[in-house]
């Protein structure tokens, strides 16, 4: 799989990779950001949040722990982002449909973390 392939997810959207970001602080320490490009999340799109959500959760759990599991110091938090559009990191785009969620890693499983 290359990093353009799409990711399986069980809403069957359609979800590739739009970059990894870990040299932005976290406010809890060592904050790796995983940010999706998920079209379907758009309005009218017939992605929901709840279906998103699990997404993320499947993203984090099959996606992003097998990429920070040889991490030293590992991370304390990982962000997945689901996006309908790219949008730089840091920007906002009122347009843009966005959805983050943060997870801590604990034995081998992404824990999600309300904000």
């Amino acid at each position: 799989m290359t990093e353009t392939d799409p990711i399986a997810v069980p809403s069957g959207q359609a979800v590739t990779l739009i970059d990894t970001i870990w040299n932005e602080p976290g406010p809890a320490g060592l904050t790796f950001r995983f940010r999706f490009l998920t079209p379907g999340i758009a309005a009218g799109g017939g992605v929901d949040y709840d279906t998103a959500f699990a997404d993320m959760v499947a993203l984090c759990e099959s996606y992003v722990l097998p990429r920070v599991a040889e991490v030293v110091p590992p991370p304390v938090q990982v962000i997945v982002s689901l996006s309908d559009r790219p949008v730089p990191f840091g920007e906002a785009d009122p347009d843009a449909t966005q959805y983050f969620e943060a997870f801590s890693i604990r034995d081998g499983h992404c824990i999600w973390e309300a904000f």
